[in-house]
């Protein structure tokens, strides 16, 4: 006899296990088929991880990994821009709550774990332990701090711009400054330059993409005409060419004492490329409003710069919200290919460490799965974040 269940009654395990996992002979038996699988994988990868893997080349080159070749004197910049966001995550989490909950807990959880793991110190020196464990202490004090004086969103908003633009001026450095000597941006390497071309990248991108796509459905014909040109020409081109032409053939059309520097010459070439496909995504947002919605607008005395700006953009937007995030998260693992142009970011830094070093070449597993785990953690945590702002929003619902 089938056991019937309210959509209220809350069901145990046991009920839970029978209706999801066992409803069926063909379910029982692709669920006990399913869990023998994930045994044999979990155990063979946990033992390799633990007990046969050898993490030497990622435990000796954390600062590459992570800088580049960043001046060693020079590390507590991007240390210290490091702990002012997490103050921020926990000033944010203070204040709002929400999706920036979960990321500051991770982020100290993540960092306190760092910080006690059970290894020598000369895998994990002291003062970087030190370090480690400084995050999660900033999330909390940023965590006490937001729930006690932060009023609003306005003084979240204006401490993350003030925090780019001050891990701006610490990366780069100040002339002038003795104890901020500016830092060339070819000594930028590993995750810290994946992370500057993706957020350079996709802030700049989005938009663009938002102007090309109106700029496409717009009215006057020369507009219309050259968004749609730009729009079709980089979509139509690899990304691969573009940066090779931003990169090494811009140069040669430029006078002899303008240099553009090389890491600005391939974030442009990053972003016209993710801004033509941001506009196609915002296109097809644009294209599912309604007309009602525009003689709606109309009707209230609102003009075509107020309708779009105020009514259709921002539900276009948000019919298009997990297009624009995959947009955003292709353009972070796109940043791989700066390597073809000569720029070290994190694939290439973990590339060159495995062929500088004899002994470590049959060691290529354990570089590439460290590498291939930070790129999950940050796809991830943009997508956690997509999902959480669609279901805020209502996305899909009616």
């Amino acid at each position: 006899m089938t056991t019937a269940y309210r959509p209220d009654q809350r069901l145990s395990p046991v009920q839970w296990a029978r209706k999801n996992l066992f409803s069926s002979p063909g379910n029982a038996l692709l669920t006990v088929a399913a869990l023998a699988f994930l045994f044999f994988v979990l155990r063979g990868l946990i033992h390799w991880i633990f007990f046969t893997a050898n993490w030497e080349p990622v435990s000796k080159n954390f600062k590459l990994f992570f800088l580049g070749q960043y001046p060693a004197d020079q590390v507590w910049r991007p240390g210290l821009m490091v702990l002012l966001v997490a103050f921020l995550f926990g000033l944010s989490w203070g204040a709002r709550g929400g999706t920036v909950r979960a990321f500051a807990i991770t982020l100290a959880v993540g960092m306190g774990v760092l910080g006690l793991l059970p290894v020598s110190l000369e895998a994990i020196s002291l003062r970087l332990r030190l370090w480690f464990l400084a995050n999660p202490l900033l999330v909390g004090l940023g965590y006490l701090a937001g729930r006690r004086l932060v009023r609003g969103v306005r003084p979240l908003v204006i401490g993350w711009l003030l925090a780019v633009l001050a891990s701006g001026l610490l990366l780069a450095g100040v002339e002038g400054i003795p104890w901020l000597p500016p830092v060339s941006t070819n000594v930028w390497g590993g995750l810290l330059l994946t992370f500057v071309l993706a957020l350079v990248g996709i802030v700049a991108s989005f938009p663009l993409g938002v102007l090309l796509a109106l700029g496409r459905r717009s009215s006057l014909p020369l507009v219309k005409a050259l968004c749609t040109v730009f729009i079709e020409v980089v979509r139509g081109v690899p990304l691969v060419t573009i940066l090779f032409m931003a990169s090494i053939l811009l140069p040669l059309f430029l006078p002899e004492n303008i240099r553009i520097d090389r890491i600005l010459r391939v974030v442009i070439g990053m972003t016209l490329f993710a801004s033509a496909y941001m506009a196609e995504n915002v296109r097809g947002g644009l294209a599912a409003i309604p007309a009602g919605q525009y003689e709606a607008a109309k009707a209230i005395g609102l003009n075509g710069f107020q309708t779009m700006l105020l009514i259709v953009l921002p539900q276009a937007l948000r019919t298009v919200i997990p297009a624009i995030v995959g947009q955003f998260i292709a353009l972070f693992m796109d940043t791989t290919l700066a390597v073809i142009v000569g720029l070290l970011e994190l694939l290439a830094i973990g590339r060159s460490i495995v062929q500088g070093n004899p002994q470590w070449v049959t060691l290529q597993a354990e570089v590439y799965v460290f590498i291939g785990l930070l790129f999950w953690v940050f796809t991830f945590s943009m997508s956690y974040a997509s999902r959480r702002v669609e279901s805020a929003l209502g996305v899909g619902k009616r």
